[in-house]
Formats: C-alpha cells, structure tokens, sequence
C-alpha cells in the first residue's frame, strides 16, 4: 500500500475514534442527568466551557491526621522493571486525606458511605469565609451569624447544597500548624452546633465540609457538630482543599465518594465546576 494510503487509512480511523469517543462522552453525560436525583438542576447551572478545580488533596504517608499517626501506606508488591507492571498494596484509614464523614461514624445504625444517595453528591457549593478570623483565632467556629451574613449576600442555600467552612487551613498541610497540636488540644476552626442546627433545621443542604481535620473545631471535647450531624442521615467532608479557588456561591461540587460496603467513611476525590 502506498505512503499517502496509509496516512489516509490511519487518519480516518483517527477521526472515527474520535466522533466515537464524543458520542459516548455525550451519552454518558445523557444518562447521568437522568438517572441521578438531584444532579440536573446542579449541572445545568453550569455552561459549556466552566473550569474544573480540584479541592482533593494528595494522600501520602505523611499527610496530617488527627491522631497524629500516620494512616495512609502503599507497599509495591511488582514493579515495571521486573514484571512488567506496577502495583501497590493501600493500607489506608478510612477518615485521612480529604475523605467523607458517612453517618454511620457518628451513629449506631446510620447510612454507610456506599449508601450515600448519588444526587447528593453531586451538589450547589456554599462557601462561608471566616479565613481572616481564622487567622487571628485558631479556635474560631463557622456560627448561625456567619450563615445569616451568607445568605444576606447570596440568597437562600439551594436545596441539596453543600455548605463549607474556609478557613484557609488547607495552606498549612505540610506542616505542623495544619494539626496545630499545644500538648494538650489541637487547634483550628470548625462548625459551631448551633450552625449545624440551623441549616438542618433551616436548610436543605445534605453536606456540610471543613478545611481541617474534623467539622469540629479542634479543642472539642464532645464533637457536638458531629453528633448532630451525621445522625440526621447528612454527611461531612474534612481537609477539603481549595476553597480559595472558587465563589461564595455559584460553584458545583462533585463529590467521588468511597463505595465500600458498611463503610464510615473513605478518601475521596473532589472537585468543582466554576
């Protein structure tokens, strides 16, 4: 066959791969608007062209965790130059990393994280800023005050949202002031009961999302915003990153939750469309 038949064969495949792929993008895009609940409002709110923003973290041995011990380890058991493949074992903690809070860990027979309905993960972004406040009290809490002042600026939280605490926390991953450890208590912001109570109470939103290593705040004793929480049937998101990347309003979060069976919980992969 000659040169020029063969650049033309190999171009027309080219090009009927690639009129393949688009439709298979635009009939996996179709069937999710229709099969998840809740997910067409959200994405139809964002046109063509939007950017993607990445609010996961990178899970390493040596990422922060609230206990202080590493929870994340990853054993090469072949390797490329003497198998021809790469593949690693995970030990992994279920709550490290930028990871979902199912019910189930704050309650006895709550929902598990393979159980979180899908249109809830697919869902409108509220981000409430009290990054400058953070910076001045590490104790700081995202309070009934500070969704007040959001929704005057903003409106109402859409039905299903997930509302999020920035703090800027997520800059100080890498260091120690990320678990910000005195001895006795760690420090750093998180959602104060009484704002949880409020948005079940007031709200639709399903998830509610922390840039710091619980949803509350670091010198709790009793974990006040998680038992009231999570038993309600809504989960959480801890060491969320990115928050600085994307609008008070307006964003749409997607959230790759874990799907193991009777789990509490699981790293996750997050990100937006702004």
């Amino acid at each position: 066959m000659c040169d020029i038949c063969v650049m033309n064969k190999v171009k027309e495949r080219m090009l009927s791969r690639r009129d393949f792929f688009k439709g298979s993008a635009a009939m996996a895009a179709g069937a999710a608007a229709v099969g998840v609940a809740g997910a067409p409002t959200a994405l139809r709110a964002q046109a063509a062209g939007s950017s993607v923003v990445d609010m996961t973290h990178t899970l390493s041995a040596d990422f922060p965790t609230y206990f202080g011990q590493p929870q994340f380890a990853a054993e090469q058991v072949f390797n490329f130059a003497d198998n021809g493949f790469n593949l690693f074992n995970l030990t992994i903690n279920e709550h490290t990393g930028t990871h979902i809070d199912a019910p189930l860990h704050f309650s006895a027979d709550g929902t598990s994280v393979d159980e979180i309905a899908l249109g809830d993960l697919v869902v409108p972004l509220c981000v409430v800023d009290i990054a400058a406040r953070a910076a001045q009290d590490a104790d700081t809490q995202v309070t009934p005050d500070d969704l007040r002042a959001w929704i005057a600026a903003h409106g109402e939280i859409p039905e299903g949202a997930c509302v999020a605490m920035h703090s800027g926390w997520a800059g100080k991953v890498g260091t120690e002031a990320f678990r910000n450890f005195d001895g006795v208590a760690q420090h750093y912001p998180g959602f104060h009961v009484e704002a949880v109570q409020m948005l079940m109470e007031e709200t639709g939103a399903r998830s509610i999302a922390v840039d710091t290593l619980s949803l509350d705040h670091g010198i709790s004793a009793d974990f006040a915003a998680h038992y009231a929480w999570l038993p309600s049937g809504r989960f959480g998101i801890e060491c969320l990153a990115g928050l600085d990347q994307v609008p008070a309003s307006g964003a749409t979060l997607i959230v790759g939750a874990p799907k193991h069976r009777g789990g509490t919980g699981g790293p996750a992969r997050i990100f937006a469309l702004v």
